[in-house]
């Protein structure tokens, strides 16, 4: 894909984005369960996430819940959840464009809840050598001074 075929989701057409969405994280929560933002950030200690994230496609869903439990010291993979957003959205700018270009990996934030809608069980997680790759990568950018969320 290239930037000339990639139209930004922004909160005025977010509309046009077809799901399902995912959202994983750590947390054991139930259908009907709302996820808001104003909680602790699974990425960065000691701050308050103003969004709440998902994505279009499950694998940056199972990302966040391999990473948001290896981070907490938690046992477990964690969850990966089917969402509905409840209000408008956009694309997540801690991955557009920094990586790759455009949102090849559909991921959005919102200020408004997710509701959580059902629970994915089959889905498969990273070997354990290439996760232990991606946070040794994540610890490199903090100690570097690079790990800054656009919150």
């Amino acid at each position: 894909m290239t930037n000339h075929e990639w139209t930004p989701v922004t909160h005025d057409n977010c509309s046009n984005v077809a799901g399902p969405f995912y959202h994983g994280t750590r947390i054991r929560f139930a259908p009907g369960d709302l996820l808001t933002p104003g909680c602790a950030s699974n990425y960065e200690a000691g701050r308050v996430s103003n969004n709440v994230y998902f994505a279009a496609a499950l694998e940056p869903a199972v990302w966040g819940a391999e990473l948001a439990t290896a981070l907490a010291g938690s046992e477990g993979r964690g969850h990966v959840y089917i969402v509905e957003p409840m209000g408008t959205f956009e694309d997540d700018p801690n991955l557009t464009n920094k990586r790759f270009p455009g949102n090849p990996t559909k991921s959005y934030r919102t200020r408004e809840p997710l509701r959580i809608v059902a629970e994915v069980k089959d889905w498969t997680g990273h070997p354990p050598e290439v996760l232990q790759q991606m946070l040794k990568h994540l610890d490199e950018l903090r100690r570097a001074g690079r790990a800054v969320i656009e919150d």
